[in-house]
């Protein structure tokens, strides 16, 4: 899944937080922010892995503020667990 997190995402450790919060799920992928203040993050694992890091990510990081996610889904890369942060 790929996912474009935007708000108050960047200054704030969010890709390491995602990175952290993947390990224990068993998340691969990558983490990365874009020039436009946003954060793009491809993750792939469990679905259910997948929707607790995401709700993880809503309702734990103590400074980000996340005001729209744009999900899309795309092929399998095969990733293996940490997500990778760029």
């Amino acid at each position: 899944m790929r996912f474009r997190f935007v708000g108050r995402v960047q200054g704030v450790n969010f890709r390491q937080f995602v990175r952290n919060l993947s390990g224990p799920l068993q998340v691969g992928g990558f983490v990365r922010n874009r020039t436009d203040g946003t954060v793009e993050a491809e993750l792939e694992g469990e679905p259910e892995a997948i929707r607790k890091l995401e709700r993880a990510l809503h309702e734990e990081h103590p400074f980000a503020r996340i005001d729209r996610v744009d999900r899309e889904e795309i092929p399998v890369q095969g990733s293996r667990p940490p997500v990778q942060v760029y």
